[in-house]
């Protein structure tokens, strides 16, 4: 008998119909003869609108009420869930974070997991009971509700069929799989059968957003596989496993994977001097603004460089102001910025055995005259910044060069 955990997004129980839907579905499974750990995020937009409410009253000031307001979006969701499998003749219980518990950190809206009690799973599943779980909360040590941030939930099931030893945790969300691009940019692109995880926390953590880079990160340190379905049509997915589990050679590129949220600032004739990077993005970092590339020109006549680095577009006017700041203090030359670009990456494994990824990258990009302003390379992957207006030509372009449309 296999034991899957399932977690269903936001839109997959958006409404009492949809939710219908995910118990239709859980219950198949069920008759199959499987044990099913159901986790469900809040109804979609609710946590938008729970968020909202919170942030009129100062919520950000006191992120512990936040939490206990924010977790109650996944506390409907696992009831309402519970009932309409209930109504559909198989036993369901919700449990939240606390009645397991999932034991978190005490970082409130951010908080992360350091242990899943099961017992209480194992005996539902003796009783024949289907547990429905809460996901994106957690409880801290002192006995408050905690919430895991953006993304929580799916953390939430990746966690739990780590903790439970699952066969398979399967992620249902809208869409049907990982693509080697977003399909609305690229009419061709394919649905891949499987992947690594680090090609997909790469493609999660550079602009994709099937899946939170923080369960990706949980499902390869823990080995959990993880498949991708559509909680809307039936099909084989894209499992997300380990790279000694393919049995043949990865291909070059796996996927293409694009930001448009993406800002970048230069800081011109930078004293050549040591700890200069750090008196420039020391305030940056100071105000939690997290940094992404980074590009230190060769020193000019004078010793002196440029030094230039993204953020994300929302921060880049509280960076640019920052900047300026320690830019005087250094003595440094004027400071530019563009909020017009994007960022766009290739990914895959194969990179690692098959050379000249980057010279056809970058040759197909040139034929389409398009400009690269900034690069940056991991074993697995290759990220360029561009000019905003050339983002889908420039997808569209690489994915063809690639042949990422033919299986």
């Amino acid at each position: 008998m296999a034991l899957y955990v399932h977690k269903y997004g936001g839109t997959s129980v958006g409404s009492l119909e949809r939710i219908e839907a995910v118990a239709a579905r859980v219950a198949e499974h069920r008759g199959a003869g499987h044990h099913v750990a159901v986790v469900v995020s809040a109804m979609s937009g609710e946590t938008n609108r729970l968020q909202g409410l919170g942030f009129d009253l100062g919520g950000q000031a006191v992120p512990r009420e936040m939490d206990v307001l924010l977790a109650s979006g996944e506390q409907a969701s696992a009831a309402l869930t519970a009932m309409a499998l209930i109504r559909r003749g198989v036993p369901a219980q919700s449990f939240l974070a606390d009645q397991l518990p999932i034991r978190t950190d005490a970082a409130h809206t951010r908080a992360r997991i350091e242990h899943i009690e099961t017992a209480s799973l194992f005996r539902a599943f003796e009783a024949g009971v289907v547990p429905v779980i809460a996901g994106f909360q957690g409880v801290a040590e002192d006995g408050a509700i905690t919430t895991l941030g953006r993304g929580g939930s799916d953390t939430t099931a990746v966690a739990l069929a780590a903790a439970l030893e699952a066969d398979e945790c399967q992620i249902y969300t809208d869409v049907d799989g990982v693509y080697t691009t977003d399909p609305r940019v690229v009419a061709t692109a394919r649905r891949l059968e499987r992947v690594t995880f680090e090609e997909m926390l790469e493609m999660a953590s550079l602009g994709s957003k099937v899946l939170h880079p923080r369960s990706v990160e949980f499902a390869g340190k823990y080995g959990v596989p993880v498949r991708v379905l559509s909680s809307f049509e039936d099909g084989p997915g894209t499992l997300i496993s380990l790279e000694e589990q393919e049995g043949m050679e990865q291909p070059m590129v796996s996927g293409i994977a694009f930001t448009r949220d993406e800002a970048k600032i230069s800081v011109r004739a930078v004293p050549d001097v040591p700890g200069v990077a750090s008196s420039i993005l020391g305030p940056v970092s100071a105000c939690g603004i997290e940094v992404d590339m980074i590009v230190q020109n060769l020193a000019h006549d004078g010793g002196r460089n440029d030094f230039t680095f993204t953020v994300k577009r929302g921060d880049y006017d509280r960076a640019l102001a920052v900047v300026k700041e320690a830019a005087e203090t250094l003595g440094a030359g004027p400071v530019v910025g563009d909020s017009k670009i994007v960022k766009v990456s290739v990914v895959g494994v194969g990179m690692r055995s098959h050379a000249g990824v980057a010279t056809q990258m970058f040759a197909a990009l040139a034929k389409e005259n398009i400009n690269i302003q900034m690069i940056s390379t991991s074993e697995i992957k290759i990220s360029v910044v561009l000019d905003e207006k050339y983002l889908e030509l420039a997808v569209r372009t690489i994915h063809d060069t690639f042949g990422l449309e033919r299986a």
